[in-house]
């Protein structure tokens, strides 16, 4: 009896183990996912790069961060240029850094105060302190929609809610590239495979 349960667990662990011949898919589908992602983040900054820089340098209403210039640029020429090489799957690895650390400085210096949610949810174990309050906003807001305005037009391709800003989606995308950091681009369908294999067979 042992033996058999033993035989079938291997067998169907042998079955999957078989799927790493498709392992690049892993890679490949973390970097088509923050292409966008990075892309339109810097894209955006780079369209009102003089309110971006007010904003990464007022304390008042903004980051408040030294050399605010400087940061700013840093940042959006990072999420630019991040997009472009996951997107090709170059210097994989090496992109990574600067982009895990914009995300850090996101996380600490925009989303912390917030929590963790990045839209409110009153059903997670990590629900703001003021979910009340924005619950109670958000069902004042149906109804007002409901009065005044077509509701069932208005969500007809989707929901609404109230937005958080928490850590969740600048923590997301750290993981994601944590994990890009270690396993890299990828086999086959990265710019990185092939100039290492190039290199490897010279």
């Amino acid at each position: 009896m042992v033996t058999a349960l033993r035989n079938t667990l291997n067998f169907f662990q042998d079955l999957l183990d078989a799927t790493r011949v498709l392992d690049f898919l892993g890679p490949l589908a973390l970097r088509a996912y923050l292409v966008p992602v990075f892309w339109v983040a810097g894209t955006n900054k780079l369209g009102s790069m003089g309110d971006i820089i007010q904003w990464f340098g007022n304390p008042d209403w903004g980051l408040g961060l030294p050399y605010p210039t400087l940061m700013a640029y840093l940042a959006t020429y990072t999420e630019v240029g991040g997009a472009v090489l996951l997107a090709v799957g170059l210097a994989v690895r090496w992109i990574s850094v600067p982009l895990m650390a914009t995300m850090v400085v996101a996380a600490v210096s925009v989303h912390w105060e917030k929590g963790w949610q990045a839209v409110h949810d009153r059903m997670s174990p990590f629900a703001s302190a003021d979910i009340d309050g924005a619950m109670t906003r958000l069902d004042r807001a149906k109804d007002v929609l409901r009065e005044h305005a077509n509701y069932e037009w208005l969500t007809e391709t989707g929901n609404f809610v109230i937005s958080n800003n928490g850590i969740e989606w600048a923590v997301t995308y750290f993981v994601m590239l944590v994990a890009l950091f270690f396993v890299g681009g990828g086999r086959f369908l990265s710019a990185d495979y092939w100039i290492a294999r190039s290199f490897r067979d010279r």
